[in-house]
């Protein structure tokens, strides 16, 4: 006798082979009349929202077996991915936002009883128990699961709608939430998000300079007195403005988010302090500011953000410095940034030369020790660009130096080449898991344990230093 499981794979298989009939003849649709090309256009978009409802049970299933509980047991470390969002986009091909709005959707699906949903003529479901992860989101999940609601406008309304807090109960966002829902029939995703998305900016080399003067003339600062009492304070940073905060938040919040371990026994007690620290991450973050703008900058403040200094690290090539055409990039940063930004920056703080071979391989530095040297931890992080796991983005001030052939097992040397950063999740994962990394004329590749579930190819471990390939590609040219 059928399973309800058999039956799932069979109706999917049957939606497959109708999905690829109707790719295959739509070449015809140009044939239609107007009526019959927008009715063409709702009924894809109808198709798209049931499968999107398949797509985001799936996903919450991923999700309900990836819990942190489960330990290196649970799906998604198991398979070695970080977060359930990670493994979803290596497995769909998606995009990060993609497999983010199918996680959060999924979820909201866990706290739905889907089959009283499919059932539901207004698309709401039960929402009696209040045993839930987002009680108040449950008529959009129950939404997404009728069909009726996509799972990018289910993501907008639960961004929109926020949490409960002061002076907001679960039950006013329930009722908004399924306010919502009811009106939003036929609304498009930024109309139920009430808010304009900003384009992305383009490739032209050319107007790099514009557009990050065009940045930084936007950034500001604003203050708002609230009726509660509290104040609320807004800043919006231009990308190098951006670079030194996020590297002081990260010094602060580091050990509770996940950051690289410390091997310095002052850090180690700081990092001890401040995950038994009994405030949250944005009361520490929060009361960590406020110190240091209280102490000011010529005070000790290693307290506070460690004994490293936060700093704005610019990476360029020397030929791009000497015959001033080409671009820089910040560290940690997406854009590029212009040569007269490099310039001021080298003349306030002086350069570290690194020098690189054909190979985009940094010649060693190193010395005859179990440790990394700060230099050549800044040479591995111009040369990997952050953690190189495949699909991680961590960036380099969240990683560690791996040896590729390890310390004490295989009396593998401190040097550049023996060198790989990774960050904490996916160095702790290599160890315990038995992952190995092979170097091969230049490139490392990620060799999986025998008994893991994925192929057994190895994967490419690319650079995701935009400075290396700027320098490459120098080179090449």
């Amino acid at each position: 006798m059928a399973t309800t499981a058999d039956m799932f794979v069979a109706s999917l298989d049957a939606a497959l082979s109708a999905n690829a009939l109707v790719a295959s003849a739509a070449s015809a649709a140009r044939g239609l009349g107007d009526t019959g090309l927008l009715d063409a256009q709702r009924a894809i978009a109808e198709a798209r929202r049931h499968l999107d409802a398949c797509a985001s049970v799936l996903a919450g299933e991923v999700v309900r077996r990836s819990q942190p509980e489960a330990g290196l047991s649970g799906l998604a470390r198991k398979e070695g991915f970080r977060t359930p969002a990670a493994l979803i986009r290596h497995t769909t091909g998606s995009s990060t936002r993609e497999a983010v709005t199918l996680v959060r959707v999924g979820t909201m699906l866990n706290d739905v009883d889907l089959a009283d949903a499919a059932e539901s003529a207004d698309g709401v479901g039960n929402a009696e128990s209040t045993d839930l992860a987002e009680p108040w989101l449950v008529s959009v999940g129950a939404a997404v699961a009728a069909g009726t609601l996509s799972a990018a406008s289910a993501e907008a309304i639960r961004a929109g709608l926020g949490e409960p807090g002061p002076g907001v109960s679960v039950d006013a966002l329930t009722d908004a939430a399924r306010r919502i829902v009811d009106a939003g029939s036929g609304a498009d995703t930024d109309r139920l998000l009430r808010m304009a998305r900003d384009a992305r900016d383009g490739l032209d080399a050319l107007g790099i300079a514009e557009r990050e003067r065009a940045r930084r003339e936007r950034r500001s600062f604003r203050r708002w007195k609230q009726p509660d009492g509290m104040t609320r304070y807004t800043w919006e940073l231009d990308p190098e403005g951006a670079a030194l905060i996020d590297g002081i938040y990260d010094q602060i919040t580091s050990p509770r988010r996940g950051g690289p371990r410390f091997v310095d026994e002052g850090e180690q007690a700081r990092a001890e302090a401040i995950l038994n620290d009994s405030r949250t991450t944005e009361q520490l973050a929060s009361d960590s500011f406020l110190g240091l703008l209280t102490l000011a900058m010529d005070a000790d403040v290693s307290h506070i953000v460690g004994r490293a200094t936060p700093a704005v690290r610019v990476l360029v090539s020397g030929t791009a410095l000497s015959t001033r055409r080409g671009s820089g990039r910040l560290e940690g940063q997406a854009d590029p940034i212009s040569l007269e930004t490099v310039e001021r920056i080298v003349c306030t703080s002086g350069t570290v030369p690194i020098v690189f071979d054909d190979n985009g391989q940094a010649i060693d530095v190193g010395r005859e020790q179990r440790l990394f040297t700060p230099r050549q931890r800044i040479a591995l992080a111009a040369r990997d660009g952050g953690c190189r796991w495949p699909g991680c983005e961590r960036p380099p001030a969240w990683t560690e130096a791996h040896h590729v052939r390890h310390w004490k097992r295989d009396h593998g040397p401190t040097d550049l080449e023996n060198g790989i950063l990774l960050c904490r999740h996916h160095h702790m994962l290599l160890h315990d898991n038995h992952w190995e990394i092979r170097v091969s004329e230049g490139d490392y590749w990620l060799i999986p344990p025998p008994d893991l579930a994925l192929s057994q190819q190895p994967q490419l471990m690319p650079s995701r230093s935009a400075a290396l390939r700027d320098l490459l590609a120098e080179r090449a040219s």
